[in-house]
């Protein structure tokens, strides 16, 4: 078993954990009516955008989402939340030392033996979801949870959902294809923009990312026999016959959308072994990326 498959299995037994440990971190999360900015860099951007779009839909505060590199300087938050699985990332460490004193910050991290310890106002660590693989999986998706339950909106249905991602067979042919389109609504546009990064990371393969609606604005016309798409949630009126009228695999989304997410990430694992890839070592990637000072 690679590091990334045994990770990804044991994404059930982290969410309880970080559900059960909300009230540890009250202090460090956003409070409601504060106005927020969730970064990160590369999946933790993607879990950003997530998250974002849940606090701001449960009347929490607005709340954006940016990543690291592209946060707007002289935009006012009240805080600032940075998901950093290593705490080493370049980009979040620059934004963090930029806006140390001026705004408040928190960095979700698994790592607190590194330097965002000491550049972020409080920290949560989630040491128990740290990975040993490139691939982010259980950490993105538990710093994710921590986040769903401070807002009320992770149950138990959840965790059932993602061990039932875990034991049932993936649609016939899915590994097969050689295209895959994933699709998301409010805030599983970033989940489907993850499920697309996963698949890209650990197998190389040709994926592209929507807003479900934006699916029939042009890139509809790439599916075909051979592509798969995949919904994350639920679908909009329509969008099934279409799809199945190109052609093309509909893959729906029959799960809490994060338990989705981990059915993307066997996926992920099975083409790669089908092409003789070894997603532990995904090309051209590294677990952190630490850019060098001039």
């Amino acid at each position: 078993m690679t590091h990334v498959e045994d990770e990804l299995t044991s994404q059930p037994e982290c969410w309880v954990r970080a559900a059960a440990e909300v009230g540890r971190h009250l202090g460090a999360l956003p409070a409601p009516g504060e106005r927020v900015a969730i970064v990160g860099c590369g999946t933790s951007y993607f879990m950003a955008q997530a998250a974002a779009v849940l606090r701001e839909g449960a009347g929490q505060g607005e709340t954006d989402a940016f990543a690291a590199s592209e946060f707007p300087a002289g935009r006012s938050y009240d805080r600032v939340v940075a998901l950093t699985r290593s705490g080493t990332t370049t980009e979040v460490l620059d934004l963090l030392g930029q806006l140390k004193g001026r705004t408040r910050t928190t960095a979700l991290t698994a790592d607190p033996a590194t330097p965002v310890m000491a550049v972020a106002d409080e920290v949560v660590v989630l040491d128990f979801a740290d990975e040993r693989s490139v691939v982010q999986t259980r950490f993105a998706t538990t710093a994710l949870t921590l986040l769903r339950a401070h807002l009320g909106l992770h149950t138990d249905a959840v965790v059932a959902d993602a061990r039932t991602a875990l034991s049932t067979p993936l649609p016939e042919g899915l590994v097969e294809c050689a295209q895959f389109t994933f699709l998301g609504r409010g805030w599983t546009v970033g989940l489907a923009h993850e499920a697309g990064l996963k698949m890209r990371e650990a197998s190389l393969a040709w994926t592209e990312a929507y807003p479900a609606m934006e699916y029939r604005h042009g890139p509809i016309s790439i599916t075909t026999t051979g592509t798969a798409t995949w919904m994350l949630g639920e679908a909009p009126e329509g969008l099934v016959e279409q799809v199945r009228g190109t052609g093309g695999l509909w893959v729906p989304g029959t799960l809490d959308p994060l338990a989705e997410l981990v059915r993307v990430q066997r996926l992920a694992v099975a083409v790669a072994a089908a092409r003789g890839l070894d997603p532990d070592r995904p090309r051209h990637l590294t677990r952190s990326v630490i850019l060098a000072r001039p």
